[in-house]
């Protein structure tokens, strides 16, 4: 992997996580979205863009965590018939 294409992910993570952020309201699409920055967060670490990484990292992680409570909590609500 060069440098470049690197840096290309580490750009592709941090958008993807904070497109995570906002998304996380509808699990359906917050959650593959927070995956996939994830992974392009990990495969970008040990590029030149390895802040820009970290913070799509950290973004991802926390959209998928915001994900599956807010879609724990529908099932939860939907469950007992509070929906």
């Amino acid at each position: 992997m060069s440098v470049q294409e690197g840096g290309g992910k580490a750009v592709t993570s941090l958008v993807l996580g904070i497109v995570g952020m906002l998304a996380w309201l509808l699990p359906i699409i917050g959650l593959p979205v927070a995956i996939t920055g994830l992974v392009f967060g990990v495969r970008s670490t040990n590029s030149e863009n390895k802040g820009m990484a970290i913070a799509g990292l950290t973004l991802s992680i926390i959209g998928i965590v915001l994900s599956i409570i807010n879609a724990s909590i529908g099932a939860f609500m939907g469950a007992t018939g509070q929906l």
